[in-house]
């Protein structure tokens, strides 16, 4: 079966309908609820459901996990729509800091959205902020729920005995200060070698969300808290970009959120 280069993904934007990229009158409905891909995948067409998106950029289906939604608003701002809740058909983007530029410098939004839109300057700024609380809001709360230990002794003694607390889960993230020492990240990290770490934070920040005078290693043991710390992490992480990072003087292995050979965190 040949694939088709005008079918629509879940939730993705459509293409204008008159011009080049028009739409054609077939594909409205969706009527078969499938749709196949280049990549051969069928897709199911329900705007919402399923674990895939098609990026209003470069037009690539992938997963959600690794994109942000955009709702426009009544007076016509996009608006990230981080909790993926707000009504509105939603306009995603792949969560990297070049994509999101093409976006903004572009119509790309108004030609998905099929209406006048308006794009505020600052929306890469405010949308990593948005990410930035989201993740410490999310580490406090696994902290609160008995899913973290924080200190030098504590993190190591977690990471021997592979679990976090008192017969509890497994460790599924590390998190790392990212003006810590990095002697001592690295003897933390070396005794999990495969294990994800979040370096994205400075440790006055790490002890806020932590509840703690200061703040430099952290674990998080495994479950739900942990799996959208992850995701949040890896999608900051991809808006900062890589100059970033290594102007903060991450190390290598610390790329948001992951190891060097790409694993997930569950």
């Amino acid at each position: 079966m040949t694939a088709r280069n005008d079918a629509q993904a879940p939730d993705a934007a459509d293409t204008p309908e008159t011009g080049e990229g028009a739409v054609p009158e077939t594909m409205d409905g969706l009527g078969d609820g499938f749709v196949e891909e280049a990549t051969g995948e069928h897709l199911p067409a329900d705007d919402e459901k399923g674990p895939l998106r098609r990026c209003i950029v470069s037009h690539a289906v992938q997963p959600k996990d690794g994109m942000i939604r955009f709702v426009i608003a009544p007076d016509g701002e996009v608006v990230p729509d981080l909790e993926e809740s707000l009504p509105g058909r939603g306009l995603w983007v792949t969560a990297d800091r070049a994509v999101l530029a093409k976006a903004m410098g572009k119509s790309v939004f108004a030609k998905a959205a099929r209406r006048a839109v308006k794009v505020p300057p600052d929306l890469a700024e405010r949308l990593e902020r948005l990410l930035e609380r989201r993740c410490l809001n999310g580490l406090g709360l696994a902290r609160r729920a008995g899913h973290v230990l924080a200190g030098y002794e504590k993190v190591r003694e977690a990471l021997k005995v592979n679990q976090v607390g008192r017969a509890g889960p497994p460790p599924a993230l590390l998190v790392e200060a990212a003006d810590g020492s990095l002697d001592q990240r690295g003897k933390v990290t070396a005794l999990a070698p495969s294990l994800p770490v979040i370096d994205l934070f400075a440790s006055a920040d790490l002890a806020a969300a932590l509840g703690r005078d200061h703040a430099v290693h952290a674990v998080v043991a495994r479950g739900r808290l942990a799996k959208g710390l992850a995701r949040d992490a890896a999608r900051l992480r991809g808006l900062k970009g890589p100059c970033e990072h290594r102007e903060q003087g991450m190390s290598d292995k610390g790329l948001g959120v992951g190891d060097g050979a790409g694993r997930p965190a569950m």
